[in-house]
């Protein structure tokens, strides 16, 4: 290989993987800011006209209560309550939708439906409302898929997620007689089987080789190309015989200085 052909570069990407559209990230933001715009107006409308949309809550153990399944992570008790979760669904939203495109919707309706029906079936008797157990969910899911993928981009989100939001590890089991930690429980027992079962939907990205990977391979000189697999005495044999060590660029044998006649050259 001619060392005009050469190039410094590091890496190469493979073929394969999913290629994320432009504006992709702003499409998951908006996705999730959507939903919980549409959570503020529902609280909003519920306040203004004193709507008793906390009824539509899961009731664990009654057959009524069942209806919570749907509605549930769309109703708050107060304002304080849905400021508490809007970050929470902003950020582990957009990371979802934008990190595994393919994932997310069964994942989210997983979620949702283990955080309904859990609550049901070990609830405490009490309404339980709101869209903690839909982030639970998607904080353990993230998490986990990370752990399952190992690619660099899952991992990195893995651990992102943790820093940020590890302390759901801690509202997983009973501590405030006010928070339903069940519903909490339920969306993380969601998040882990979507986990199992989604994490690889998604196609693992492009990856990155760089050619110090390549142990075992023996690989050309930038600057002189395959040259050094030659001994001097074998490139002047060649020389002599007429042979070409590289079709691209002639290689030049310089001999002492008191020759008269130009050096051989390689074609």
């Amino acid at each position: 290989m001619s060392h005009r052909s050469r190039r410094f570069s590091l890496s190469r990407r493979r073929s394969h993987g999913l290629q994320r559209p432009p504006g992709a990230m702003l499409h998951a933001f908006l996705l999730s800011g959507g939903f919980v715009a549409f959570l503020w107006w529902l609280l909003f409308m519920a306040w203004g006209l004193d709507l008793p949309y906390r009824e539509l809550g899961v009731r664990p153990g009654e057959p009524e209560g069942l209806f919570g399944i749907l509605f549930a992570p769309l109703i708050h008790g107060d304002w304080e309550h849905l400021i508490a979760n809007t970050p929470p669904l902003l950020l582990l939203g957009t990371l979802l939708i934008y990190s595994y495109p393919r994932a997310w919707q069964p994942t989210i309706v997983l979620i949702w439906g283990c955080a309904g029906i859990g609550t049901w079936l070990i609830g405490s008797p009490a309404v339980h409302i709101g869209a903690s157990g839909l982030t639970h969910g998607m904080m353990f899911y993230l998490f986990v898929t990370g752990v399952i993928r190992r690619d660099g981009p899952a991992m990195a989100i893995s651990m992102a997620v943790f820093f940020l939001y590890g302390g759901m590890l801690m509202t997983i089991v009973p501590r405030d007689p006010g928070v339903s930690w069940e519903s909490h429980l339920s969306g993380a027992i969601g998040g882990l089987l979507a986990a199992a079962l989604f994490a690889r939907l998604d196609p693992r990205p492009p990856e990155k080789h760089y050619e110090w990977e390549q142990e075992g391979e023996e690989r050309d000189d930038p600057l002189i190309g395959d040259l050094w697999k030659y001994t001097p005495e074998e490139l002047e044999e060649m020389a002599r015989r007429g042979e070409s060590v590289d079709d691209e660029e002639p290689i030049y044998l310089v001999g002492d200085d008191d020759d008269d006649e130009p050096p051989p050259r390689l074609h």
